[in-house]
């Protein structure tokens, strides 16, 4: 399969469009087999060995990511091709900070565009990296992470040490360690 042809099933219309993400938790087809989609550890999507540099196509992919066990696909209502990801699929590249201690409110945009707050339905882990250094990753939805990219990492870093002694962050009323286990 190309990623023409994936683009054809899915509607080139799909393209831009902001309806919300696509129900890829209740689509279950049959494995169609292995497409070659590599997500770098920076956040970097290859096809077939090039990096994939239209943002919209990436955006669009990121859609239709689903992840089952320890494996990746991408999936539509008909078909679902298995990718390669060497670490999480998403990194978070910017956070910005609203309020201030216990009523702070630490937004964050991934990669692929997605934006939310740390929360409770976006919780912030610590986590070993592929190099086994301690990481902090958020989940974006459905067991899909981010991993904080350097930069991102050393702007949460700030905004602990501004906070005192114990290395943390709040958000929406959630506290967060950034302590390594």
């Amino acid at each position: 399969m190309t990623l023409d042809d994936l683009l054809l099933q899915l509607g080139k219309e799909e393209l831009g469009l902001k309806r919300g993400r696509p129900p890829v938790e209740k689509w279950n087809p049959p494995l169609s087999g292995d497409i070659d989609i590599v997500i770098k550890a920076d956040g970097t999507w290859l096809h077939e060995g090039s990096p994939i540099v239209r943002e919209k196509l990436m955006q669009l992919f990121a859609s239709i990511l689903k992840k089952e066990g320890d494996e990746y696909f991408l999936v539509t209502p008909v078909e679902k091709w298995r990718i390669r990801v060497e670490d999480a699929p998403f990194v978070v590249q910017l956070i910005s900070a609203e309020g201030s201690d216990q009523q702070q409110r630490l937004n964050v945009v991934t990669n692929v565009g997605d934006g939310f707050a740390l929360g409770a339905g976006h919780r912030l882990v610590m986590a070993r990296g592929r190099q086994g250094e301690e990481v902090p990753y958020v989940e974006v939805r459905a067991g899909l992470y981010a991993k904080f990219s350097r930069n991102a990492y050393y702007q949460l870093a700030e905004l602990a040490l501004a906070a005192g002694d114990e290395p943390g962050v709040w958000s929406d009323g959630e506290y967060f360690s950034l302590a390594a286990d």
